[in-house]
């Protein structure tokens, strides 16, 4: 498997994962089980890595995540701060 540099980041959107989650008043615990009521598999640890930018996410998971913290897709990817 290959290492990641600290300065690679692997998605764009994580921190705004990070902001909406919080916002939402949720764990990453909590959001992981969420995900899986959904049937999107993502573990405490990958939502970690995700919101700190050091694993990719699919389109699937970002889908969800929109859906389980109530934000636009448009929101997660900076689209309404221009």
């Amino acid at each position: 498997m290959k290492r990641i540099r600290d300065s690679e980041q692997l998605n764009i959107i994580g921190g705004r994962i990070r902001r909406a989650r919080i916002a939402a008043g949720l764990s990453q615990k909590q959001l992981s089980e969420k995900l899986e009521l959904m049937a999107v598999y993502t573990c405490r640890g990958s939502i970690s890595r995700i919101e700190n930018g050091r694993r990719a996410i699919t389109d699937i998971e970002i889908d969800a995540i929109s859906k389980v913290l109530q934000v636009s897709l448009d929101s997660l990817f900076g689209r309404d701060e221009m």
